[in-house]
């Protein structure tokens, strides 16, 4: 992977081998669209509230709206995928 560009790499299928479902690849890709300096600003430890504004895409129950997905991303799933795609994106920059 050393000889990829960063904008070769497919974030939207990383971690490599995990099964994944639409959403999942929804997700990724919601997560891909975002810049590097807005992913700097990510804070592990804000509350959901925070973190919901943040993105400014939750939906008033508390579930990230993305379109064409088969299942609902809660607070804690974002915060999962999020830091995992964080951490991919930003391995190769220090």
């Amino acid at each position: 992977m050393s000889n990829l560009k960063a904008q070769d790499i497919d974030y939207e299928r990383m971690p490599l081998g995990m099964a994944m479902d639409e959403t999942d690849i929804n997700l990724r890709a919601h997560f891909t669209r975002m810049s590097d300096e807005k992913l700097a600003e990510y804070d592990p430890t804000w509350n959901d509230d925070k973190l919901m504004a943040w993105d400014d895409n939750f939906r008033d129950d508390g579930t990230l709206f993305l379109v064409c997905s088969e299942r609902d991303v809660d607070a804690e799933e974002y915060r999962r995928v999020l830091v995992e795609h964080i951490r991919f994106r930003f391995a190769n920059k220090k």
